[in-house]
């Protein structure tokens, strides 16, 4: 039996059609036809009835095709632990992590970790953390890292980081005559909406203070931190989050008056406790408690 028959007949059983199926497996329609008509030679039963250009599947049809869908799965995990072994890997991770902790210090954390351990293949999947933490519920991922606390009950949450958040502007906020919170809120519109966490809390507080702020909403960091650069407005960072546009002075921090600015904590979810989320999750926390210390 060809894993290739396999295939165009699942296919050809979600589509019900033989012209279709050719068009998305790039094949031609009588090689479909061929593939068919071989795997119905082979198991010695009719798996489709023809009626005109559509095809349906007969009761035998629909019996094998959840026989053939699970081969298929079988055989696409087999080849792909068995690549990975070619590669040097016995062991696997999948991490699903918000944007700001890709984006932020996950790098580098993640070339220590590899280094470290060369035979454990990281795989990383970037998802807002409401979907991360539905990800960990169902078991897409291993290890979670997220700027929210989740609220399913069948997962475990332990924050590993608490860092400052800090308002940021544009450069030629230097130029004004006073360089304070309540000039750049009054001059700039104040870019909200891009941490999942403490933005609500924190809009109103500002809202109570300076009643006429222009906020503009943008769910990422990364867009926000360029809005800022050209003088589209200011924004609540977490410090890791902009250190280095600081650093190379594309941004500058204003230093807080009325508002008081909000901690930003980062969680580490897990659901299943295996020897390599035990593993990096250990790693995770000394790694986030060396940077602490050294700064």
């Amino acid at each position: 039996m060809d894993i290739k028959w396999i295939k165009t007949f699942i296919f050809a059983a979600e589509n019900e059609n033989f012209r279709k199926t050719s068009e998305q497996l790039y094949l031609t329609q009588p090689a479909v036809t061929k593939h068919i008509q071989r795997l119905e030679e082979h198991l010695n039963v009719q798996l489709f009835e023809r009626v005109g250009k559509k095809v349906a599947l007969t009761p035998a049809g629909h019996k094998f095709l959840s026989f053939a869908r699970d081969l298929i799965s079988k055989y696409e995990q087999g080849v792909t632990e068995f690549d990975s072994w070619k590669e040097g890997y016995s062991r696997k991770l999948i991490i699903a992590a918000a944007p700001q902790i890709a984006s932020s210090f996950l790098p580098d954390l993640l070339r220590n970790f590899i280094d470290e351990h060369p035979t454990i293949e990281v795989l990383i999947s970037v998802l807002k953390s409401y979907d991360i933490c539905e990800a960990i519920s169902a078991g897409r991922a291993d290890v979670g890292l997220t700027r929210i606390l989740p609220i399913q009950a069948n997962i475990n949450s332990e924050i590993v980081h608490e860092e400052s958040v800090i308002l940021v502007g544009p450069p030629q906020c230097k130029e004004d005559s006073s360089f304070d919170e309540q000039t750049v809120l009054h001059k700039y519109r104040l870019i909200s909406h891009n941490h999942p966490d403490y933005w609500d809390k924190l809009l109103k507080d500002v809202k109570r203070h300076y009643p006429t702020v222009k906020t503009m909403k943008v769910d990422q960091v990364e867009v926000t931190k360029r809005f800022i650069e050209v003088g589209l407005g200011v924004s609540y960072l977490p410090y890791a989050m902009v250190k280095d546009e600081i650093g190379a002075k594309k941004l500058v921090e204003i230093q807080p008056d009325k508002i008081e600015p909000p901690t930003s904590s980062t969680y580490v979810l897990t659901k299943v406790e295996t020897d390599e989320v035990s593993i990096f999750t250990t790693f995770l926390k000394e790694a986030l408690s060396y940077q602490i210390k050294k700064r």
